[in-house]
């Protein structure tokens, strides 16, 4: 069996394929897991770090505390996306075609007005949430007392505003190592400055914690971005208001999009504590951050680097679907290993993480993870979207995502409590996979490869082994199954993954590797 699956992800090649496509497939698989790995290696710092303030925070607040915590992020995300007016997407954008054409006095524009569109929007960002606090407070948790909360998210929307001005600029410019550094900064400081608030302070620490780490985050940033070497370029503000159309342009479909889906997490949050409380609430973050943690891996390096690459290939069909199948046949490969092993051993990792007191969290992590692998799958072919800058086409696919999300949830949760909330979550990814393709189709005749199509199959195949055998068999019988499965499809992507690499650019260590692979399996 593992002979037969591992085989799968070399990507097929006719008898009329060139030395120099294969080459190119080579250097673009590399690119890939370079990036990954770098990005990989900060993220998976920050669920070390992660793992030490989740535990301390849901140790500190218990379930009721945790969900308020949850609410409060989702809250500070949703009012950042709409201040923000999409303008950090579209700055990563226009900011890698400045790059792209080597026009240093461009590049100098186009950083200029970002930098100072995102300082404006934070002011307006900032002062919308304190002005609108009590209100906010009042539909979000039924009263007005956590007003005074609100204020202290107006300073951390200000500041994640301004941090994410500077991570658009280094994203535009391909400057992954600053970025992983920056991912690693923003982990720890959430642990050395948030915990101790939240463990002197209690509940009321919650709001001050996020402020702070924001603060530090956005200094972080800053220290980063003034390293990049650009002249000043002489701007009158009537040209920078001018060139500013071009990012908000640009950047409206980012912010009607960005705000359905934060819109989305928020009423499903709304939802579960209207209907279930805030101790459910409270589950449902918890299965939420888990279920996110390992496939940001692979989200967060596909975010940093696939989106300028692809924009820079983007006028060609065969370019773009080329690379597109590349990263989804990376990040599956990547991704299936860990939401395998979540699923498997979630009762475990839900204690570990936090306490016996979330364990019904569980449920709830699987579905959601489940939802994570065709998010994995799908998100590469949804960039093409995005690159090629169709703004409605790209509003309609998310818009329908959400309505599809909200529903389902609403439904689900009335009919079989919290866990239809992860279920729903995994329903609304199946829906929306098609809708993706089917425009990505449109657009450049895509279609996978019959590598990466093999490649969704195995990944299919092991998440529903590994699902099926935790709900249905006795519990020893199911961890040996879903163990079994785990540690079978580590050992395939790690082999395929070494595999789609180069013999002849392989160092001494990764042929070993692949040499043990093929021993193992």
């Amino acid at each position: 069996m593992a002979d037969s699956i591992s085989s799968l992800p070399i990507d097929d090649s006719t008898s009329s394929s060139t030395a120099s496509t294969g080459q190119r497939r080579a250097h673009g698989y590399r690119d890939i897991l370079k990036s990954t790995a770098l990005i990989g290696s900060a993220t998976a710092i920050n669920i070390g770090i992660g793992i030490i303030r989740t535990k301390a925070m849901a140790m500190l607040l218990g379930p009721a505390g945790y969900g308020v915590m949850g609410t409060f992020g989702q809250i500070t995300d949703l009012a950042r996306t709409v201040a923000q007016l999409g303008i950090n997407s579209s700055g990563v954008r226009q900011i890698a075609d400045a790059v792209a054409s080597n026009d240093q006095r461009h590049i100098a524009r186009t950083v200029h007005v970002l930098r100072f569109v995102s300082i404006a929007c934070a002011l307006i960002g900032a002062a919308g949430l304190a002005i609108f606090a009590k209100p906010i407070a009042a539909l979000t948790f039924g009263s007005a007392d956590h007003a005074s909360a609100m204020w202290w998210l107006a300073l951390a929307v200000f500041f994640g505003l301004i941090t994410g001005g500077q991570g658009a600029l280094l994203q535009g410019m391909r400057r992954i190592p600053e970025m992983a550094k920056l991912a690693v900064i923003g982990g720890l400081m959430g642990l050395v400055v948030g915990v101790p608030l939240v463990y002197f302070y209690g509940s009321t620490g919650i709001a001050p914690s996020l402020t702070a780490s924001a603060a530090c985050l956005a200094l972080a940033s800053w220290w980063y971005t003034r390293r990049i070497e650009l002249d000043r370029p002489a701007m009158k503000l009537v040209e920078i208001l001018k060139e500013s159309g071009t990012l908000f342009k640009l950047g409206l479909a980012f912010l009607v999009s960005g705000f359905l889906m934060q819109g989305a997490a928020y009423v499903v949050r709304i939802v579960i504590l209207q209907h279930d409380g805030a101790d459910a609430a409270g589950f449902y973050q918890a299965a939420w951050t888990l279920g996110g943690l390992y496939a940001g891996v692979v989200l967060q390096a596909l975010g940093t680097d696939f989106y300028p690459r692809l924009v820079g290939v983007a006028h060609s069909n065969e370019e773009c679907n080329r690379t597109i199948n590349e990263q989804a046949q990376i990040s599956l490969l990547l991704a299936i290993p860990g939401l395998v092993a979540t699923i498997s051993l979630a009762p475990l990792i839900i204690t570990l993480f936090y306490s016996e007191a979330f364990h019904a969290s569980v449920e709830i992590l699987r579905w959601i993870c489940i939802g994570m692998a065709l998010r994995v799958f799908i998100y590469p072919v949804g960039y093409l979207v995005v690159a090629r800058n169709k703004q409605v086409l790209f509003f309609l696919m998310d818009a329908a995502w959400c309505v599809a999300n909200v529903l389902l949830t609403w439904w689900l949760v009335d009919w079989i409590g919290t866990m239809g909330a992860g279920l729903a979550y995994a329903a609304s990814y199946g829906l929306h996979a098609l809708l993706v393709y089917f425009a990505a189709r449109k657009l450049s005749d895509f279609q996978w490869s019959r590598s990466t199509f093999r490649t969704a199959c195995y990944g299919a195949s092991t998440v529903t082994v590994a699902f099926f055998a935790v709900e249905i068999l006795p519990p020893i019988w199911a961890y040996i199954v879903a163990i079994g499965v785990t540690m079978l499809c580590s050992i395939v992507s790690l082999r395929s993954l070494l595999e789609l690499v180069s013999p002849q650019r392989q160092t001494g260590a990764l042929r070993y590797l692949l040499k043990l692979g093929k021993v193992i399996s």
